[in-house]
């Protein structure tokens, strides 16, 4: 309640003003810039991509720095009419790892209703449908959008998404297969939570389909308010060729899987030079006590977190303000074990705060150079571990 509180004031805080209809846009993605961008070509390219230095630093411990192409993008959209649209993403991943990010077609039968089936991005909090380089503050992603909602994170199904212009309202509403979390090995669990769980499209399996919805409001001038959520039971491949009738097979199959509902609100706002973001997410896991006996593992019942971040653009009302020098600060709080079940201890080291502060200065449209410093904790220990981060991100 304290963090929903927190979140509550900021966004009383804000100081709102309401335009005409026109002049507010709905949030756009990569792939739906892409798909509405106006253009007589069929084919389309892109790419984005940060390559990102980072340094931990210790008083009584000398550590190396890490370099790393943390992952180059390619981008791929094709109209095959007005109607039909097909879009791509294909990452590489520290240089050595291949993925497809997203692979979907889109058929649009008015901007209130478009139909999307194939591999598509979760729409869960801010950075998972916006995380290319140039659209959020610090070198690194925020936490919260790796441990708790574990970006980029992106499954196999299909639904509707639309743009309900007059209510100004975007929706998205999509069936998808689950995470895996037993396949031979258990996936859930640990500091990661559910981020081993991601099956991205790789021989992909489901046991039962699972809901992902969300829901936008931009009526308000400069600030988009997102509720999303997420609701269903993890896969498990102990399913395959059990016989109904035999009650031990299924209460061990049972017990490998868990049911998920995660909730998610989050807001940015925009008024000259100033941007805010929030966010809070909550996942309430049921099933856990069975999971970790049958798996050993320590996954929690409930998760979640929180961050708050101000942004100032330092070239605001200069001749240079398109080109923005922007002096940002964030915190973030997240737990993964926020409750357990069946007498399993809380591990302090899975509960988080992360203070954030730096600098980007957008060199040119769609590429920035960064630089910040953060300072994490966690409750096992009272001291702040200092990290020095700095890259460089693009986007085309």
């Amino acid at each position: 309640m304290k963090n929903l509180s927190l979140l509550s004031l900021l966004l009383v805080l804000f100081p709102f003003s309401i335009v005409p209809a026109q002049e507010n846009k709905p949030p756009q993605s990569l792939s739906e810039t892409f798909i509405n961008r106006p253009s007589d070509k069929k084919l389309s390219l892109g790419m984005y991509g940060h390559i990102d230095y980072t340094q931990p630093l210790d008083d009584s411990l000398r550590k190396n720095g890490k370099l790393d192409v943390t992952r180059l993008v390619m981008l791929m959209n094709y109209k095959f009419s007005d109607n039909l649209d097909f879009f791509s993403e294909v990452e590489f991943e520290h240089v050595k790892e291949l993925w497809v990010e997203q692979a979907f077609l889109q058929y649009r039968f008015n901007d209130a209703l478009m139909l999307r089936g194939g591999l598509m991005v979760i729409p869960m909090g801010i950075v998972n449908e916006y995380h290319e380089p140039t659209t959020y503050n610090g070198v690194k992603r925020p936490s919260i959008d790796t441990r708790i909602v574990p970006t980029t994170w992106r499954e196999i199904g299909f639904g509707l998404s639309g743009n309900l212009s007059q209510a100004y309202l975007k929706y998205q509403i999509y069936l998808v297969n689950g995470f895996k979390s037993y396949d031979g090995t258990a996936n859930l669990g640990g500091p990661n939570g559910f981020r081993s769980g991601r099956q991205r499209g790789a021989e992909s399996f489901i046991s039962s389909p699972n809901l992902s919805a969300k829901v936008d409001f931009y009526g308000i001038s400069g600030l988009n308010i997102g509720l999303a959520g997420y609701f269903g039971n993890t896969q498990s491949t102990l399913y395959q060729d059990l016989q109904k009738d035999d009650k031990a097979l299924n209460d061990r199959a049972d017990s490998s899987v868990v049911n998920l509902a995660m909730m998610g609100v989050d807001a940015r706002y925009t008024l000259g030079g100033l941007q805010l973001r929030g966010q809070y997410i909550i996942n309430m896991i049921g099933n856990t006590a069975a999971y970790n006996n049958f798996t050993g593992k320590d996954l929690g019942s409930r998760m979640g977190g929180w961050y708050a971040e101000a942004a100032w653009n330092l070239l605001h009302g200069s001749e240079a303000a398109g080109r923005p020098l922007t002096l940002f600060a964030r915190i973030e709080q997240y737990d993964l074990h926020a409750a357990t079940e069946n007498g399993l201890a809380r591990n302090k080291a899975y509960n988080m705060t992360e203070i954030t502060t730096g600098l980007g200065y957008s060199i040119a449209e769609g590429a920035v150079i960064k630089a910040d410093v953060q300072l994490i904790s966690d409750k096992s220990e009272s001291a702040f571990h200092p990290t020095i981060n700095a890259g460089i991100g693009f986007n085309f």
